[in-house]
């Protein structure tokens, strides 16, 4: 899924355009689709298959993320 925002947290957009590409169910979660859809003021664009959309609005398994963030900060 592409997601354009600002760097700032709660960023609203009068309009957005969201794509929904062929990706792992582990991409695409239904988190993720709330999180592109609650930043539209006015207009949300959806571009993707339907039924990676429907499959998306069913998964709703949140991921535990091993990025390793935490022992890169404790090197610095």
């Amino acid at each position: 899924m592409l997601l354009l925002f600002t760097k700032r947290n709660g960023s609203e957009f009068d309009v957005v355009i969201l794509v929904v590409p062929q990706a792992s169910s582990m991409l695409l979660t239904r988190n993720l689709l709330y999180t592109g859809m609650t930043r539209a003021k006015k207009m949300l664009i959806v571009i993707g298959n339907q039924n990676l959309i429907e499959n998306m609005i069913r998964n709703y398994e949140v991921k535990k993320r091993n990025t390793g963030l935490k022992y890169k900060l404790l090197e610095e």
